[in-house]
């Protein structure tokens, strides 16, 4: 019987001791997540974004904090977690270092800086575009003009002024309802200007919606493409595949200064062909017809349906709207000038995505003045990587598609009529295991 009492009680102990250890574990589970996330509002479960949104004291405290090597900042983690439900964290600071490898660095990445309040459906299409100080007006502009999901890559010099451009920022976004409503803001604080492609892959890679446009801030939205798109079924299964990306004509005015005020723009197709008939609006760029030839603007004028790019070239350089997920990267080797966004759009069409051109939306360009003494030294040197990193292209996706079994589908047609016309292709293609 004493036995049988000696027993009890150390059962009775064994489950005290195991409910002690469960509620030490809670309490040591909730401290540590409480401690590794609390500032940040989890937008996925892995990557914790700085604001929730706009408060002005909490985000004037954040700004100035910053010393010169934005170790002011609060640190913040991505945790990926395991199917036991084990998680390993890693600082988000270092983890960038790796997404951006490619890039000139170290800098100063601050994902969802300001955090828009609107709740976005997934299947809506965001601009994506970049911004530099002197851009600060227009892109406000394009948030009370497009009033829909914007993710926004902003550029800070790190240098004497950066504090008077964070305060340029804040001022403008606490002013500018729609920006609070409609844009995300991912701070880079760095020295290194004109690093166009890593700033599209950061404004791409924290887009909340499924799909986007790849969009300069100083083109203006004549036409509501995204009702277009969203209210034609056949458009939106395309987009959902991952295989089309949309193409939006963009022109500019032959005379600069009349393309200066975007409220004297046409809103329509009927009014922007008046304005081509009369000679006062054309192709963008239209002295570099290599640039936005291939949309086809002869085509355009008189067509009334969707239209696939059959004769690309590759300074071919569009907007346009894709789905974000299984589309390639920009390659952020190109710095500066010159031949960055027809890298990207180039290796998108390698890919095996397809260009087809929206019937009647269009795009305008704002006018503004370039420094053309960088543009031209910049595009020397990306010239000469361009016509290498073709090559690296081609290839690398020949031997993608041999391995995955899609060589001989149409998946690999755009990449065989582009690097066919690259010397010796064939020849190097057949010489290698692939």
């Amino acid at each position: 019987m004493r036995r049988i009492e000696l027993s009890q009680i150390a059962v009775k102990g064994l489950k005290c001791l195991i409910a002690v250890y469960v509620i030490v574990s809670l309490c040591y589970t909730g401290t540590y997540l409480y401690s590794t996330y609390h500032g940040g509002r989890r937008d996925n479960g892995a990557i914790l974004p700085r604001a929730g949104e706009l408060m002005p004291d909490s985000q004037e405290a954040m700004m100035f904090a910053a010393t010169d090597d934005g170790s002011g900042y609060e640190e913040h983690t991505i945790v990926w977690t395991g199917d036991s439900g084990t998680f390993e964290a890693m600082p988000e600071r270092f983890m960038m270092t790796k997404v951006f490898s490619d890039a000139l660095g170290p800098s100063n990445l601050r994902p969802y800086f300001y955090r828009a309040r609107a709740t976005f459906d997934k299947e809506d299409i965001t601009m994506a575009t970049l911004v530099t100080r002197n851009r600060f007006h227009v892109l406000s502009r394009l948030a009370s003009n497009h009033r829909g999901p914007i993710s926004a890559a902003v550029h800070v010099e790190d240098d004497d002024q950066k504090d008077a451009t964070l305060r340029e920022l804040r001022d403008l976004y606490a002013a500018n309802s729609d920006m609070q409503l409609w844009v995300d803001v991912h701070l880079i604080i760095d020295k290194y200007s004109r690093q166009f492609n890593m700033w599209r892959n950061i404004a791409k890679l924290f887009t909340r919606t499924d799909y986007l446009m790849m969009l300069d801030v100083d083109f203006h939205l004549c036409t509501d493409v995204r009702r277009s798109i969203r209210t034609n079924s056949d458009w939106m299964k395309r987009l959902r595949e991952g295989r089309t990306a949309f193409v939006v004509p963009a022109f500019e005015f032959n005379v600069q200064a009349e393309g200066e005020d975007w409220r004297t723009f046409p809103t329509s197709k009927r009014e922007l062909l008046k304005l081509v008939e009369n000679d006062e609006i054309d192709m963008f760029h239209k002295a570099w017809v290599r640039g936005h030839g291939a949309t086809n603007y002869t085509r355009w004028y008189t067509s009334d349906t969707l239209y696939k790019v059959s004769e690309y070239e590759y300074s071919y350089e569009p907007y346009i709207i894709f789905k974000k997920e299984g589309s390639p990267w920009c390659d952020e080797r190109f710095i500066g000038y010159g031949a960055n966004k027809a890298a990207c759009l180039y290796e998108i069409y390698l890919s095996g995505i397809e260009y087809w051109v929206l019937p009647t939306d269009f795009l305008i360009h704002q006018t503004h003045r370039y420094p053309e003494d960088t543009r031209r030294r910049e595009r020397q040197y990306n010239r000469k990587l361009y016509m290498n990193f073709r090559e690296e292209l081609c290839l690398r996706y020949a031997r993608k598609f041999s391995m995955t079994g899609e060589w001989d589908t149409p998946r690999a047609d755009n990449l065989k009529s582009e690097c066919d016309k690259i010397h010796n292709f064939r020849r190097t293609i057949l010489s290698t295991a692939i």
